[in-house]
């Protein structure tokens, strides 16, 4: 399997978060007129962003050689979205589509837009179909790397660790979990509804061999993900600690943020904000969630 390597550099950093910027942009967009699981989506940005542009290998969506990337916290799909529209997956139109009857731009991924290769919604779900594309891989003798990414909320399931308990059975090392640990799961803290910490000590104690990082700093990432698959036989858990609304201090690591729907003028005042800009009107108490 392919490494990344080398050190990332201060131009290719930059431009991962002018990248970041951008999809986070068209996010906040997308929060109107229906709404989207913002704060969530925020969160996860920078990680959908790094492993596509520096980890995935993807030449061609129908490549049998390619990478695969499973979004098993599919209520964050307005960032993948976002990405694919400034990468020229989808139209950038496309995303004013949102919610609309006559395209596939929904709150969840659907296989209809080019690049996403599985639907998802039920969570806890999606690492068993990530496990099932590593095996075959294995079988196949082929290099397929597959990245599953997950909420910290989501490993409430018991279906997830039921799988982890497989994949490391099965010596899956071409599979990498990766955990967006913002530390919420809807209107909650994950610690004050079932604790999950110690959780580098519970992947371990399943097989999964498990490195912590900081989910907003590419160069953790891109050193983080240069050492995948960690020792071991068995698959690796990339535990990313990330800040729910990232880049929206108004709404950052906020309970009653996980899903906003806000009106156009709002809208307009979180862009300012997004880019450092001082709205006279904007605080986070005229914000109102719909």
């Amino acid at each position: 399997m392919e490494k990344v390597l080398g050190l990332l550099s201060e131009q290719e950093d930059q431009e991962l978060k002018n990248l970041s910027m951008r999809v986070r942009e068209n996010i906040v967009r997308m929060s109107t007129d229906g709404g989207c699981f913002l704060g969530a989506s925020l969160s996860a940005v920078d990680i959908i962003v790094y492993l596509y542009q520096k980890y995935l290998n993807i030449p061609a969506l129908q490549d049998p050689k390619r990478d695969y990337f499973f979004l098993s916290k599919g209520h964050d799909v307005p960032a993948l979205y976002g990405l694919f529209a400034e990468t020229g997956q989808i139209e950038k139109e496309r995303l004013k589509n949102h919610l609309k009857p006559n395209d596939h731009i929904y709150w969840h991924p659907n296989r209809n837009i080019p690049g996403v290769e599985f639907h998802s919604g039920s969570l806890g779900h999606l690492l068993s179909v990530g496990m099932g594309v590593a095996q075959d891989a294995k079988w196949k003798g082929d290099a397929n790397r597959v990245v599953v990414m997950v909420g910290d909320g989501e490993l409430d399931e018991g279906s997830m660790w039921e799988g982890m308990l497989v994949a490391s059975a099965l010596k899956l090392n071409n599979l990498v979990i990766v955990v967006d640990r913002n530390e919420f799961q809807a209107n909650i803290r994950t610690e004050e509804l079932i604790p999950l910490e110690p959780l580098e000590a519970k992947f371990e104690s399943f097989g999964v061999q498990a490195i912590r990082i900081d989910g907003h700093s590419f160069t953790s990432m891109h050193q983080a993900f240069s050492k995948v698959p960690l020792e071991g036989t068995g698959p690796t858990a990339v535990i990313c600690n990330t800040r729910r609304g990232k880049g929206l201090p108004s709404i950052e690591a906020r309970a009653d943020r996980w899903f906003c729907n806000f009106s156009p003028e709002e809208i307009t005042q979180l862009l300012q904000e997004l880019h450092g800009e001082k709205a006279a009107a904007l605080t986070s108490e005229t914000l109102i969630v719909r």
